[in-house]
């Protein structure tokens, strides 16, 4: 490794999650813009958070003061010093804390002191998986605590809402989500949502749904066609940009499945807000760009 370039490059992707709001992102806002009634309560906040987007782009800014939560899935070639890369990307999340491009924003669960760096335990979050293949492909989340609070986590059957074990109770599951949020969590949302795993597996596989880009669909045709509707069933909803009104209360539903066991059957949905922070690159052996991603 040439721990320069894989330094350097780790940097300029955290700040480009930070400071650059993906185009499938911007494109959607710009599509619910078109939506909306000029100049009503909802059109002049995704007229805002357009505006925001270009100007966090054009002086390199964090799009929002809470950079979040920092999670990083590196799919690396067998063999690859993983060990070597965790290290370097720690060393890029306080270099690029010291540049600005993240805020000091990690907490000592006891004592209330900040991490002034952002390297703490499980902080930055990182995963790792192994296959055949000459690049590393880096993806970064980049999660507020806003967004994060506004999640749940559905254990089917639930009599309150109705909900069996079927699709139809994992529609009212995440429709019942989208209600309890409101303009919290900085709507318009993507909903990442899991059917199935267990407490801890189900929330992390309902994040990884916001690796997907936005215009793309399940490729399990069931699964594709829940997503259209509880896309169709949330605008119903009127929530709209940040609970204020309007057609626009999501930007995306993404749909994924694990496995169960026969007594348990968990939804989970995790929120996103619009400041929709994700994005990729790949890194060849010695560190350098092969391409960026989204």
């Amino acid at each position: 490794m040439k721990k320069a370039h894989w330094e350097k490059n780790l940097v300029e992707l955290i700040r480009r999650t930070s400071t650059d709001l993906p185009a499938d992102v911007e494109n959607v806002i710009r599509r619910a813009l078109g939506r909306e009634k000029k100049d009503s309560t909802a059109h002049n906040f995704l007229s805002m958070m357009l505006k925001n987007a270009a100007m966090a782009r054009r002086e390199s800014v964090p799009l929002c003061q809470d950079t979040g939560t920092l999670s990083f899935r590196f799919t690396v070639p067998t063999g690859f010093d993983t060990n070597g890369l965790a290290s370097l990307t720690r060393s890029a999340v306080a270099k690029a804390t010291r540049l600005g491009y993240l805020r000091q924003n990690t907490v000592d669960s006891v004592s209330g002191e900040l991490y002034v760096t952002n390297v703490a335990p499980a902080a930055p979050l990182m995963t790792f998986l192994q296959g055949a293949r000459k690049t590393v492909d880096a993806r970064l989340i980049m999660k507020g605590g806003g967004c994060e609070n506004v999640g749940q986590q559905y254990s089917l059957p639930d009599v309150t809402l109705g909900a069996s074990r079927d699709l139809e109770g994992v529609r009212r599951c995440v429709l019942d989500a989208v209600w309890k949020a409101q303009g919290r969590g900085c709507a318009p949302g993507v909903l990442g949502v899991c059917i199935g795993g267990d407490r801890a597996t189900g929330y992390a596989h309902a994040k990884e749904q916001f690796l997907r880009k936005l215009g793309d669909r399940s490729e399990v045709k069931v699964l594709a066609r829940l997503e259209d509707r509880l896309t169709r069933d949330i605008r119903k909803m009127e929530i709209g940009p940040m609970g204020l009104g309007g057609k626009t209360s999501s930007l995306g539903v993404k749909v994924g499945t694990l496995s169960r066991l026969p007594a348990s059957f968990f939804v989970s949905v995790s929120y996103m807000c619009w400041a929709f922070r994700r994005r990729g690159v790949l890194l060849g052996p010695e560190g350098g760009v092969h391409r960026w991603v989204y």
